[in-house]
């Protein structure tokens, strides 16, 4: 391997992250990456390095890279932003903001139930094609019409790209502004981070290339094609190229399409993990940065669960929580990460932020070690 050329900061007494990092790439598990730690909203590690395509063009201080469901979070904290200014109760059915999400059974589900993932709408029924997922107005139609596919708050089924439509369309419907255009006014523009739901070909020149894992898409071994997991991860199939597309990356697919890089990703969850202001910016109230953690569902995964068997879940109000399978060291973290290998902590206790965006896909959702040791080593250097 030629020498790593490594690119950024990283403070005093964080050099076991640097280090954790830098393995990955002596490993061979990376083609680029970016890494971003803060504490209190100071940026205590803030690294890049290998390559932003396959052809060898330097990843660059600037590259941002589609973070599949890290995308997720971003849209979560924009509904809570709603929550926070009273004009949404997470308790409320969802039908109270989209009349007519009401059909075919679902009076009665709640936000709180779309953010958790137990609204039993994980995926869209009948089948659509990827371009589908650039009309906004046709996938919502969509899942209102829709009847749930299991009792909705009796357990999690991940709601793969659907979760982004639901709760993007409260935030329409409420706010008036779409969740794209209402994310970059209230949170990327004051923050001033570079993470984008929807963006124009401005930014094409910056966009890194993600590299599919060679399988495609995860997918469980002789699994039922009814299944609610194949239904939810098979429609539409999706192969890890679209993110190359202006198609894709004008869409505003906020469970899946952002664009960004670690600082962009820890910019704005600087925000959350300091009780909702930094810099003199305030996103919400501390009290509901503390709502985001209360827990909503424990339990096997209905979907994930069918790629590795019996995984069990905690979910609080559009992230996951510290679990059994996903043991953080602080009782009110939250995380969530995204197809390939992307991971974002948020952990109000201790003020810490934790991002990791990368462009070789790992081959499945679960069992990607690469963050998890750089994430150690942050605490290890948090504690320390």
């Amino acid at each position: 391997m030629t020498e790593l050329a490594l690119h950024g900061t990283c403070e005093l007494g964080w050099e076991g992250v640097r280090d954790a990092f830098v393995t990955n790439f002596e490993h061979d598990l990376e083609l680029g990456a970016s890494v971003h730690v803060t504490v209190a909203g100071t940026p205590m590690v803030d690294l890049w390095a290998g390559d932003a395509r396959p052809d060898g063009t330097p990843w660059a201080a600037d590259t941002i890279v589609n973070v599949y469901s890290t995308t997720k979070t971003m849209c979560a904290l924009s509904l809570m932003m709603l929550v926070d200014r009273k004009l949404v109760d997470p308790a409320a059915p969802v039908a109270t903001y989209w009349p007519e999400f009401a059909a075919n059974g679902k009076e009665a589900v709640t936000v709180a139930q779309i953010m958790a993932h137990t609204s039993g709408l994980s995926g869209f029924e009948p089948g659509i094609e990827t371009e589908t997922l650039y009309d906004w107005d046709r996938c919502c139609e969509i899942l209102a019409a829709m009847a749930p596919w299991w009792e909705p708050g009796t357990a999690s089924g991940y709601h793969s790209i659907t979760h982004g439509y639901l709760m993007g369309e409260v935030v329409r419907r409420v706010d008036g502004r779409s969740v794209g255009t209402f994310f970059r006014d209230e949170v990327a523009g004051p923050l001033n981070a570079d993470f984008h739901i929807g963006f124009g070909p401005e930014h094409d020149t910056r966009c890194g290339e993600l590299v599919p894992p060679p399988d495609g898409p995860p997918a469980p071994e002789g699994a039922d094609p009814e299944s609610v997991a194949m239904k939810t991860f098979s429609n539409p199939p999706l192969n890890g190229t679209e993110p190359q597309t202006r198609a894709w990356r004008a869409a505003e697919i906020p469970a899946a399409g952002g664009f960004g890089n670690a600082r962009s990703v820890g910019r704005i969850h600087s925000a959350l993990a300091c009780g909702g202001t930094v810099d003199g910016i305030t996103l919400m109230a501390p009290e509901t940065v503390a709502q985001i953690a209360e827990e909503q569902c424990a339990g096997p995964d209905l979907v994930l669960g069918d790629l590795r068997e019996g995984l069990p879940l905690r979910l609080g109000l559009g992230f996951g929580l510290p679990s059994e399978m996903v043991p953080l060291p602080s009782p009110n973290s939250f995380y969530w990460g995204g197809w390939g290998g992307s991971l974002a902590i948020i952990d109000p206790d201790t003020q810490m932020t934790f991002s990791y965006v990368m462009n070789k896909m790992a081959p499945n959702l679960t069992d990607d070690t690469r963050a998890n040791g750089i994430a150690l080593a942050a605490y290890m250097a948090l504690m320390s």
